[in-house]
Parts: structure tokens; sequence; C-alpha cells
């Protein structure tokens, strides 16, 4: 297994024997935060000593060909709140893995936004026309409002999210208050899709899960949480979810920082992802 790096023009290869490749995997990362933790603010701008010279500011990436797991070591690492984004396909897995973050990092630490919560209101619209619209296409959700909230909790000011009712297709009269923290969760199938949405995520993860688990476990939510018979859940699977599948949330995995199979079912990736953003928040705290 090969770990690899750019910087510029400029490329490394480090070579790792095989016996206990996760394990070296893992004390290489931990390695390398350490040492990042370690320097002061000037010193990140020189190269750092982990498995050769890795120059600060480049791309560090660790690929395994027994989980699919891809890591870039060198995220961006910028002044609080830092802004994350979990996008993957409809039932990947993608709350599950903010859920997971959430109970490690601490929920007094991360401002939870699910896109979800933000498709458009349809009250105005008669119930059969609500069922035509297709609710996997970038327009059926409000993305201009969850950017805004997202640069209000940036400025350090409260929201109110709003609450998404799936069964009627519109937005409740309630509201839910989500107060300043030094993390900003974005979580959705279609966070990368959208240029501008997308060029806020500091971190941006992708849940990559298999077609047939993905439906798996769309057809359960949706019949349990949202009303729905099995007949209309595989129609608009076949109509809409699959097709804007491929036209938009498969294509928008490129952009991706992380890709994990899995989501939270990945025990070794979800481990590496928390001590990562652990690492940027205290980098933050160092120099605020």
């Amino acid at each position: 297994m090969l770990l690899e790096g750019r910087y510029g023009m400029k490329a490394w290869q480090y070579s790792l024997s095989s016996p206990g490749l996760i394990q070296q995997v893992i004390h290489c990362i931990i390695a390398f935060v350490q040492a990042t933790l370690a320097q002061s603010v000037e010193q990140r701008t020189r190269n750092a000593q982990v498995v050769g010279s890795i120059p600060t500011g480049g791309s560090f990436y660790y690929q395994s060909p027994i989980s699919g797991f891809q890591y870039n070591l060198c995220m961006p690492q910028r002044a609080t709140p830092l802004v994350i984004g979990i996008a993957g396909g409809s039932g990947s897995g993608k709350t599950t893995l903010a859920e997971l973050i959430i109970e490690r990092i601490g929920s007094d630490q991360i401002a939870y936004l699910p896109h979800d919560a933000y498709y458009k209101d349809l009250s105005g619209l008669a119930p059969n026309q609500r069922d035509s619209i297709n609710f996997d296409h970038p327009d059926s959700l409000d993305s201009e409002l969850l950017i805004e909230h997202i640069k209000l909790l940036k400025e350090k000011s409260p929201i109110q999210i709003p609450i998404y009712d799936f069964k009627t297709h519109s937005r409740t009269k309630e509201t839910i208050p989500i107060k300043p923290r030094p993390v900003i969760m974005v979580e959705g199938i279609l966070i990368f899709a959208e240029q501008r949405l997308r060029d806020m995520l500091e971190v941006k993860i992708f849940v990559d899960t298999d077609p047939d688990l993905r439906f798996i476990r769309r057809l359960e939510r949706d019949i349990s949480e949202r009303g729905r018979s099995t007949e209309s859940v595989i129609r608009q699977y076949l109509a809409t979810v699959r097709p804007m599948h491929l036209e938009f949330v498969e294509p928008s995995k490129r952009y991706a920082d992380i890709i994990i199979p899995e989501g939270g079912l990945n025990a070794v990736a979800m481990e590496m992802v928390v001590a990562r953003l652990e690492s940027l928040l205290r980098f933050d705290r160092l120099i605020d």
C-alpha cells in the first residue's frame, strides 16, 4: 500500500508493509496530527516531518484497497466556526454518521443543519400537485435560506431552522432555535451539487453505500416515518430518486475531501474522521 502526497507539481510516495496496514495508517495519521498541533502558527508554514517531508498546505491522501476509505490529511484549517458537510445518496447512512460525530464531539459544540429541513413550503399547492414535485432535484430545496443561516451562524448570530412535514409536504409553524457553535454541520444528499453551498463547506464528507442497501433503508424509513406505501416508495425511487442520484448526487462525490463506505458503520473511518475534526478544533482554539 502507498501513502501518496502532492505539493504543487511535486509528488511523493511512502510504502507501507502489508502486516497491520490499518494500524500503520492510524499511527501515521496520529503522528501527523501530533506534529501539526505541536507546531506554532509560524512553524506551520514549514514542512511537517512525519513520513518523509509532507509540506503543509499540500494534499496528503490515504487510500485503502481494503475498505475503499480515502482521506485528505491537509484539509483546510481556518478559524472557527468550522463548517462540515456530509453528503451521500438517500439512505446511505449520512444521518447515522452525523449523529455519531455529534456524540463524539459533543452536542454543545455542533450546530446541526439537515438540508431536509429546508424543503420549499408547498402548502399553497393542491395535494395532487404536491405529490408530483420532484423532491430529489435541487430546485425542491430552499438552499438560499440554508446559505443565509450558515452565514448568520458564522457571524455568531442565532437562527431558527424550519420544521418540514413530509406527510403534507409543507412547513409547520414551529421552528428549531439553533445557537452559534464552534462547528456547523450541514447534512443532505444535494449539498455538494450546489456550488454556492459547496463553497461554504470547509470539510466535505461523502458517504458511499451500495444502491440496494440505500433503497432498503429508504423504503423502511418512508413507510415507518413518513406514512408512505410500499408502492409509492418504489414508484418514486424509479421515477426520481435513482435518476436524480445519477445526475446530481453521484457526480458530486468528486468534490469530497473524505469518502467513507457505509458511513457510521465503518468504525475505522469514523475514528479517523473524529480524530481529524478534534485536531482542527484544538488548533482553532490555540490560535484564538
